[in-house]
């Protein structure tokens, strides 16, 4: 009940946070309370340091310190954007430049690495937040996804378009 609480309020103030089962370790279990000198579960740490337990935060919560301490999630869309504008050419694909996952994503990639233009790849497999959000974020359906400068070029039969028409290379550049 109290490790329900406690998730209860990290959650409804947004707080980023990760877990760990203690009874999955008895080990560590003991360890932890001789570590932090704190008798009961649950512990909350933040950059590595003890806060305290569920009456600490209820505390912090209740004076509005909880949220100056604490580290907030970070907002799909503000995230989405940050990962999109991580290097002046993106690609969000199942796979990575190394290993493509689908056909869509190899004939992409084949494309991309004949031009020599220097690109970033995201695995939207290994995350299904960005995979949903992008979707939405972005209006466009399907995956692989191109992005220049932070802008939607977009998917596959556009990037060939563009191969074919010669304008792929001044796009991938920036230059319009």
């Amino acid at each position: 009940g109290f490790s329900r609480q406690m998730v209860e309020i990290l959650n409804k103030h947004g707080i980023s946070f990760s877990s760990f089962d203690i009874f999955s370790d008895e080990e560590v279990r003991q360890g932890l309370k001789t570590y932090s000198n704190w008798p009961t579960y649950p512990q909350l740490y933040v950059a590595g340091e003890l806060i305290g337990g569920l009456d600490i935060v209820k505390e912090l919560e209740a004076s509005g310190e909880l949220d100056t301490i604490c580290p907030k999630a970070q907002k799909l869309e503000d995230r989405l954007k940050s990962l999109i504008n991580k290097a002046p050419v993106m690609l969000f694909m199942k796979g990575n430049k190394q290993v493509a996952k689908c056909g869509f994503s190899k004939q992409i990639i084949e494309i991309m690495n004949n031009t020599g233009v220097d690109y970033e790849t995201f695995d939207i497999l290994e995350d299904e937040e960005v995979r949903q959000g992008l979707k939405t974020f972005s209006n466009w359906p399907t995956y692989p996804q191109l992005y220049v400068k932070g802008e939607l070029v977009g998917g596959l039969d556009i990037v060939k378009e563009l191969k074919e028409s010669g304008e792929l290379l001044p796009v991938l550049k920036g230059e319009n």
